[in-house]
């Protein structure tokens, strides 16, 4: 299975990317706020751990987090983030992987090919394979967790825009958009830590056209076993791609 991580900050517009990779590429999507925030639910190792460096003060009248509250408070702290992804990340990634796991043991318990990009087909009645694409969402990556992955792809939109999508959006101030991107990676440290570069900055065919050229038009990807369209060849096409990235990073 090719496991594909999806990073950027705020408003640079992940799930339209993330969207696409579900509905067209038939990808089995993992959010990882989504899976911490199960970590963090009462009786969840995340929550102990929560709770014993931050006392029952962050918690509401139910006794859950009050994650409101409790956002508020370590993004306004850089120190506070680090300690709080410093405990979380570790249990995140962790589950991640077992998700991950289970998803493919689930999808294709019998027959799999090994491809020399590491994803693996389950062969279908016809003898045709198709291939298991899995992408993990999240803000912050690091080399570690990017093991978990067989590519990582920053999703880069300008700073105008990614205000522009969060106000629009979600209804938040300008001043609230401008408090989490100071918190947030700058872009020179995505880039750095990315493989590809996918511009969103501009209209949904455009990104189309991006994720074709990484791993082939959607029409050609299902049933591709060892052909130089699908997935098992994307990762060869690096040298190529590669100098997108680097004209990309061109603000």
């Amino acid at each position: 299975m090719t496991v594909i991580g999806i990073t950027g900050g705020v408003g640079a517009g992940k799930s339209r990317i993330l969207e696409i990779l579900q509905k067209e590429y038939g990808a089995y999507v993992l959010f990882a706020d989504k899976v911490a925030a199960e970590l963090e639910e009462p009786g969840q190792e995340g929550y102990r751990l929560l709770v014993e460096a931050f006392g029952t003060g962050i918690l509401g009248a139910d006794h859950r987090l009050d994650r409101q509250a409790f956002a508020q408070m370590i993004f306004q702290d850089s120190r506070l983030l680090s300690e709080v992804n410093a405990m979380i990340h570790p249990l995140t990634w962790k589950a991640v992987r077992e998700k991950l796991k289970a998803y493919e043991e689930k999808e294709n318990p019998v027959s799999r090919v090994q491809t020399e990009a590491g994803y693996s087909c389950q062969e279908g009645a016809a003898g045709k394979g198709r291939p298991f694409l899995a992408a993990v969402e999240a803000a912050l990556f690091d080399e570690q967790s990017k093991e978990i992955c067989h590519t990582l792809w920053y999703i880069d939109a300008s700073k105008e825009n990614r205000i522009r999508r969060l106000m629009e959006g979600r209804g938040y101030t300008l001043e609230k958009c401008l408090d989490i991107i100071k918190n947030q990676r700058s872009r020179e440290e995505y880039l750095a830590l990315a493989d590809q570069v996918i511009d969103n900055n501009g209209t949904l065919e455009e990104v189309r056209r991006q994720i074709a050229r990484l791993l082939g038009p959607c029409s050609d990807f299902h049933g591709q076993i060892g052909k130089q369209s699908g997935p098992a060849a994307f990762r060869r096409k690096e040298g190529s791609i590669e100098n997108s990235k680097k004209e990309r990073q061109d603000p």
